[in-house]
C-alpha cells in the first residue's frame, strides 16, 4: 500500500476518533446536566412537600385553638392532603375533610362571592355554618390526629 494512502487512512482515523471523543464528551456533559436538573427538581419537591406538611400541622393547630373556621380548614386541608397523602382522605378520621369539601365546593369564593347578591351570601353562610356544626366533632378529632402528621 502506498505511503500516501496509509497517511490518508491514519488522518481519517484520527479525525473519526476526534469526532467520537467530542460526541462522547458532549453526551456525558448532557447526562451530567440532566442529573443536576433532576437532583434540583427532587430537592424542590421535597422542600415543597415539607412546607405542605408544616401547613397541615399549622392549620390543624388553628382548628384546635378555634382560630379558623372549620369549613375553611377543611377546604385547605383537603387540598394539601390531595398533594401529600391523598389516600388519607378515604380513611378515618380524615374522611371528614373530603365530605365537608364535597358539600361546600359548589359555593363561590373570592371574587365570585364578592359579586354575589347579599341574600345569596347569607343563605350560603347559613348552609356553611350548619355543615360546620354538623361535622364539628369529627373535624376537631381529625385535626387533633393531624397535629403530629408525618407522611410516609
Amino acid at each position: 500500500m502506498p505511503r500516501g494512502l496509509q497517511l490518508t487512512f491514519i488522518i481519517i482515523g484520527l479525525v473519526v476518533i476526534g469526532v467520537l471523543l467530542f460526541y462522547i464528551w458532549r453526551q456525558s456533559r448532557a447526562i451530567a446536566e440532566e442529573r443536576q436538573r433532576q437532583r434540583k427538581a427532587e430537592e424542590f419537591q421535597a422542600k415543597r412537600k415539607d412546607e405542605m406538611v408544616e401547613s397541615i400541622r399549622i392549620i390543624a393547630m388553628a382548628v384546635e385553638e378555634k382560630q379558623v373556621e372549620y369549613s375553611e380548614a377543611c377546604l385547605r386541608l383537603k387540598g394539601l392532603l390531595d398533594h401529600v397523602a391523598p389516600e388519607m382522605l378515604t380513611q378515618e378520621p380524615y374522611r371528614v375533610f373530603q365530605e365537608v369539601h364535597d358539600k361546600l365546593q359548589h359555593m363561590p369564593t373570592h371574587r365570585a362571592r364578592k359579586a354575589a347578591e347579599p341574600e345569596m351570601i347569607q343563605k350560603m353562610d347559613n348552609d356553611r355554618f350548619a355543615i360546620e356544626k354538623e361535622y364539628a366533632r369529627d373535624i376537631l378529632r381529625a385535626a387533633i390526629a393531624l397535629r403530629h402528621f408525618r407522611p410516609d
